[in-house]
């Protein structure tokens, strides 16, 4: 029975683990590069796209390619096609008056199938600025919201793990009360066998339903580590039961209730956040004073977010964060994941009542209150996260801030990130 499930979840968790990974090669490669080493122009200034058409590390002669250039998630203002009778092309791609990215999107047809390539080039994105409203009682909101929060009991319950613990950590799953109506907040903890003192590291998702097994590898390493979901469900179920929950009763959970910024669902996602502190820090084996947060899209968002509820957090680390700016659509321009005013969503969510919302949610407003130092990763090329929305929170950070740029990744990190961002974690909550 252990050795069944530590295969299902094995097999899981590379499946997990491959959708956030660096991309798979194909035998067709399509290469898209700017005139600009950093891909970085000033705004009136124009950006000349190559694209090569790669077989085997050589170009293919006459291909045949189709790009398109505009604003990023917008629709494009150049479309054309043109055979390249040495594997390349150089395109004009034009120029933005104002600060944002322009991408260029291209397609090669060879040997009957369609390979794709893209690079997107920004206008002075440290000059972006933000299209959400910042609400007078934003921090009343909040404060209260905590408030409420403090006085419902935590009612902690942990279930030890003995399959997934090691010789140094003891694993449990966990699960808190998060608010008056019952929900809780579930997630996996790992801690030291060895008495001590040890710093603490909250883990917070990217979007989506699955099962969690936590970050045993840094435990192992003398921190307390925990890894939580957000939709109030435990979080060691069989996968099935997250793919069936996905596609049904929780298939499209970023909108649920966005017409009612008490009820909206991130609400108790946020404070389930908040939550999560209270426990690490009642722990008897936490350091009294180190404490950091960290995760992707989603999950960079909530970084950014709990950083700015909750001054207990020292340091946070967040890769590509998602919700941010989400009405950069409404002025022309790419919002943040999930898009909700986007040409799909625009009729929908576009009411006095969602727009009043989502001002309270929306991690501008919680970067603006951010004091603690950060560590930022991303890449021009995301099409889930569109860089004029991560840009949008990052530059209204007046926190310690670093920001490490991947240009040609999209919505997924490379190996060399992901070591970086950790071995940066522990140093701080180590106090190297």
């Amino acid at each position: 029975m252990k050795n069944r499930f530590l295969l299902t979840h094995f097999f899981f968790w590379l499946t997990i683990i491959a959708i956030h990974a660096q991309p798979v090669r194909r035998p067709i490669e399509v290469i898209v590069t700017t005139d600009h080493d950093d891909w970085t122009y000033k705004t009136g200034e124009k950006v000349q796209y190559t694209v090569y058409v790669m077989r085997n590390g050589n170009l293919v002669k006459n291909a045949s390619i189709r790009y398109e250039i505009g604003l990023e998630k917008l629709d494009p203002t150049i479309k054309e096609t043109k055979t390249a009778p040495d594997g390349k092309i150089t395109i004009d791609g034009g120029t933005l008056k104002t600060p944002g990215f322009l991408r260029c999107i291209a397609w090669a047809n060879v040997d009957g199938g369609e390979y794709r390539g893209l690079a997107t080039a920004g206008f002075e994105p440290l000059k972006i600025q933000p299209t959400v409203s910042n609400p007078e009682d934003f921090d009343t909101f909040w404060d209260n919201a905590k408030k409420e929060l403090a006085t419902i009991p935590m009612d902690a319950k942990m279930t030890l793990l003995p399959e997934r613990c090691t010789e140094k950590t003891n694993v449990y799953h966990l699960n808190l009360q998060n608010n008056r109506v019952g929900a809780r907040v579930y997630g996996i903890l790992s801690v030291p066998k060895k008495e001590g003192k040890y710093p603490a590291l909250l883990r917070v998702p990217g979007a989506g339903v699955r099962a969690y097994y936590g970050d045993v590898t840094t435990a192992d390493k003398e921190i307390i580590t925990l890894e939580i979901g957000i939709h109030g469900i435990p979080v060691i179920m069989d996968p099935s039961v997250y793919t069936d929950m996905g596609a049904g009763v929780l298939n499209g959970y970023p909108a649920y209730n966005m017409d009612d910024k008490d009820k909206f669902y991130y609400k108790r996602v946020y404070l389930g956040c908040v939550r999560a502190n209270d426990f690490l820090t009642s722990l008897p084996q936490y350091d009294g004073k180190n404490l950091a947060v960290t995760g992707g899209s989603q999950g960079g968002a909530l970084s950014i977010i709990t950083a700015g509820l909750d001054p207990r957090v020292k340091w946070l680390g967040a890769f590509y964060p998602a919700l941010s700016d989400v009405t950069g659509y409404l002025h022309g321009r790419a919002g943040g994941w999930p898009h909700y005013f986007d040409k799909n969503g625009v009729k929908v969510n576009n009411t006095k009542e969602k727009l009043a919302t989502i001002a309270y949610y929306d991690v501008v407003n919680f970067a603006r209150r951010v004091k603690q130092p950060g560590y930022y990763m991303w890449g021009f090329n995301d099409e889930t996260c569109p860089p004029t929305s991560m840009y949008s929170a990052y530059n209204v950070l007046t926190a310690p801030k670093e920001l490490k740029l991947y240009l040609d990744t999209g919505h997924w990190t490379y190996q060399e990130e992901r070591d970086i961002m950790n071995n940066w974690l522990i140093d701080k909550l180590k106090g190297k």
